[in-house]
Order: structure tokens, then sequence, then C-alpha cells
């Protein structure tokens, strides 16, 4: 099976801090880029922070000095450390993996499920 499971969404209040972690599943041998995007309720899917297997990353504006993303290239994980939240911050957040090599061939793009981050007031 070839997923990427993401974890670590939850309610925080204003100001607080969540990480984000996206597990790529053992079938998956190697993944060019990974990163999180995110969606609020009535709004388009907008970037987060992406991160390469060399370790290069680039963010949104939003995100640029709030957030930190990571990478584990031995365990093909990618976390997304969040601080100072905000209640704009609230969305359904997903990770994706983009040139993914796993045992029985290549995904160009690969999706996980969201995991739902909500900023109290």
């Amino acid at each position: 099976q070839v997923e990427l499971v993401a974890s670590g969404g939850g309610l925080v209040q204003a100001g607080g801090s969540l990480r984000l972690s996206c597990v790529a599943s053992a079938s998956i041998s190697s993944i060019n880029r990974m990163g999180w995007f995110r969606q609020a309720p009535g709004k388009q899917r907008e970037l987060v922070a992406t991160i390469t297997s060399g370790g290069s990353a680039t963010y949104s504006d939003f995100a640029k000095d709030r957030f930190t993303i990571s990478r584990d290239g031995a365990k093909n994980t990618v976390y997304l450390q969040m601080n100072n939240l905000k209640p704009e911050d609230t969305a359904v957040h997903y990770c994706y993996a983009e040139g993914v090599t796993y045992s029985g061939g290549f995904y160009s793009t690969l999706w996980g499920q969201g995991t739902q981050v909500t900023v109290s007031s």
C-alpha cells in the first residue's frame, strides 16, 4: 500500500503551537519533495511549505516567520512545526509528496489525508 499518513492536528489557543507529522508507507523507497498544503472552509487549498530531499525549504509568506518544515529522509517523514498560531490558521492541513518511487512504480504526486488544525481566539 502506498500512502502518506498525517497526524498532529488538534485544537489550540491563539499563540500556541502544534507539530504535524506525515509518514510515508514502507513501500516507498524515495521521495523528491514533501510538503504541506492547507484548506480553510470556503477557501482554496494553498501551499504552506515544501522541502526537497536535499533539505531546501520554501515557505508561503504567512508561514515564513512562524512555521518550520523539516524532514527525516531515512524515515520518509516530514514535519511542520507551527508556532504562534492564529485563528486564521484554522484549516485542514494536507501533506503531499512529489516524485515518489515505490516498490511497484512511481507517482508524480501523492496526497495524504488531512489533519484538522483549529485555533481558538
